[in-house]
């Protein structure tokens, strides 16, 4: 039985502690702040309670594997998942409503009925093509562990199969995401709705690579699914899962540093100069890599009065002028305090702090955004505000101080291409015995990829350093 700390109680640390304790080892996970969760905070007040972070589960095979492998109750006994159906549903200034079916089946015939015959498939085919994208990148890119950084040489390159152009019918590299959009889907309406799911990941579709719509098309192939509770549900289950393996758990221990013996990774020392020994050392908190944009996220929480209408999609996508805003509204009872209450969460991609335009410390910037999201709402014709019992603002600065993310920016998803700029830290550190998980470490941000860094540096481990993954 060995020693192990792993540093941070987010999603990818606990996912890291589950396996480890379930093989056998001694875990002990120290978190700078008090509670668990990492990105999945969670907002209560007045009998209404809000996810703070991501709303909703993409991929979530990741997690059912983790329960599988970790006990004997598998996810669904643990948290009810239900698959949002409708998809989602994008509004434009235009006054077009384009509602897509969770079925794969009805994707083009909605688009064809919404945008114009010929839409769907034009989209189908984009998205066919990136699911040859993502087959020739999920493996190496999700799915195996990281130990050396050259190995990922070859996806420096974006593999995207751009469609041939010029008179010579040449295959030129394809363009950044935004620019793969206007010049194949051809509708700014329908470039839109690839670029604003997207963003829901943390990307700028400005710079991400093309590759970038592998995250599209996984969203559309293997659904998203909403866990009864809010997200932070899902966190709690994970966090039993480790306490149900005998994880101890130390908040309010903000780890300073990795101590080390001839060479080795030999435990932590805390803020308050705390030492706890250890045989490996996983740390899954910030400091272990810088994020591959400067892209955070502006949160609007909104207390609504009256009940939530019949028909509401789950998740729509405003495409307003210059700003895509995500509105979630589940139809979640636990999340108001009667059935004559709503919730609603409104966010957008911004800046993060100190990497743009925006001074997320100045008097009334939160307040200015705020307007924003709230005006795109009412073009949409949501009718959201006339319904606020009351708000608050979640700006850049509060997900810096709730993840200690420098900045708050957000990490997307390892990706090819863009000269590697979207390949995350390896989950091997500097020092033998030193191990990287959570949104800074391969395979980068997202609930699923944070779970697989997770079990990367679990099996790392437990299987020797030529592991080579398993899923």
């Amino acid at each position: 039985m060995a020693r192990i700390v792993v540093v941070g109680a987010g999603m990818g640390a606990m996912a890291a502690a589950a396996r480890l304790a379930t093989a056998g080892h001694r875990v002990t996970v120290v978190e700078r702040g008090d509670t668990h969760g990492g990105a999945l905070g969670r907002r209560e007040r007045d009998g209404f309670a809000f996810d703070t972070g991501p709303g909703l589960l993409h991929f979530p095979a990741v997690w059912r594997d983790l329960f599988i492998k970790t006990g004997r109750e598998e996810l669904a006994e643990c948290v009810c998942l239900t698959r949002v159906d409708p998809a989602v549903e994008h509004r434009f200034a235009d006054g077009t409503a384009v509602l897509l079916p969770a079925a794969l089946g009805g994707v083009r015939q909605a688009l064809d009925a919404a945008l114009g015959a010929g839409s769907g498939g034009r989209w189908a085919d984009l998205l066919g093509r990136a699911r040859q994208t993502w087959e020739a990148t999920r493996r190496p890119l999700l799915e195996e562990p990281l130990t050396d950084p050259h190995r990922l040489a070859p996806f420096a390159d974006d593999p995207f199969p751009a469609l041939p152009r010029g008179p010579l019918r040449r295959r030129a590299q394809a363009p950044a995401l935004a620019g793969l959009a206007r010049r194949e889907l051809r509708d700014p309406r329908l470039a839109a709705m690839l670029t604003g799911v997207v963003q829901d990941y943390g990307c700028d579709p400005a710079t991400s690579p093309a590759g970038a719509a592998i995250l599209a098309y996984a969203e559309q192939t293997f659904g998203t699914w909403y866990p009864a509770g809010g997200m932070r549900a899902l966190a709690d289950a994970v966090y039993r899962r480790c306490l149900d393996r005998g994880v101890e758990f130390v908040f309010g221990a903000p780890a300073a540093r990795m101590l080390a013996v001839d060479g080795r990774a030999a435990g932590v020392e805390l803020d308050d100069g705390t030492r706890l020994s250890a045989d490996s050392v996983v740390w899954a908190a910030a400091g272990v890599g810088q994020p591959p944009s400067g892209a955070s996220r502006f949160t609007l929480l909104l207390a609504l009065r009256g009940a939530r209408p019949a028909g509401t999609p789950h998740r729509t996508l405003l495409h307003a002028e210059g700003l895509t805003v995500s509105v979630l509204r589940p139809d979640d009872p636990s999340l108001r305090p009667g059935p004559d209450h709503e919730t609603a969460v409104l966010s957008a991609l911004v800046p993060a702090v100190g990497t743009g335009p925006v001074d997320w410390t100045a008097p009334g910037t939160a307040e200015d955004f705020t307007e924003r999201l709230l005006t795109a709402a009412d073009t949409a014709g949501l009718g959201l505000r006339p319904r606020i019992l009351w708000h608050e603002a979640r700006t850049p600065v509060d997900v810096e101080r709730q993840t200690g993310v420098p900045g708050g920016t957000i990490a997307p998803p390892a990706l090819a291409g863009r000269s590697g700029a979207f390949l995350s830290a390896p989950n091997t550190g500097r020092l033998p015995g030193a191990y990287r998980a959570g949104g800074l470490a391969h395979p980068g941000g997202g609930l699923a990829h944070t779970g697989m860094s997770g079990a990367l540096a679990a099996g790392l481990i437990v299987e020797g350093p030529d592991w080579r993954g398993s899923y």
